[in-house]
């Protein structure tokens, strides 16, 4: 997508020596997509201590266990 804006050229120049981008545009999309990532990031710390898990781990793998134990048997009885 091609878009005109007006930027800060001493900015731009930062931006891309901080990012070691060879033009404006790689600079400026390098820039967007870490900014969208740290976004991110603050949307999922935000949620800390909000949402429950359900943390069953140990009966799914006690369930994955006895699956398994009944695959072995069969396979054993189709020798």
């Amino acid at each position: 997508m091609r878009t005109t804006m007006s930027l800060d050229d001493r900015l731009v120049k930062e931006l891309m020596r901080v990012t070691g981008a060879k033009t404006r545009t790689a600079a400026i999309h390098l820039a967007i997509s870490e900014f969208v990532r740290r976004k991110k990031l603050e949307g999922l710390k935000a949620l800390t201590g909000k949402i429950r898990i359900a943390d069953h781990w140990q009966e799914l793998e006690e369930i994955e266990l006895k699956e398994q134990a009944k695959q072995e048997r069969r396979w054993r009885g189709h020798r």
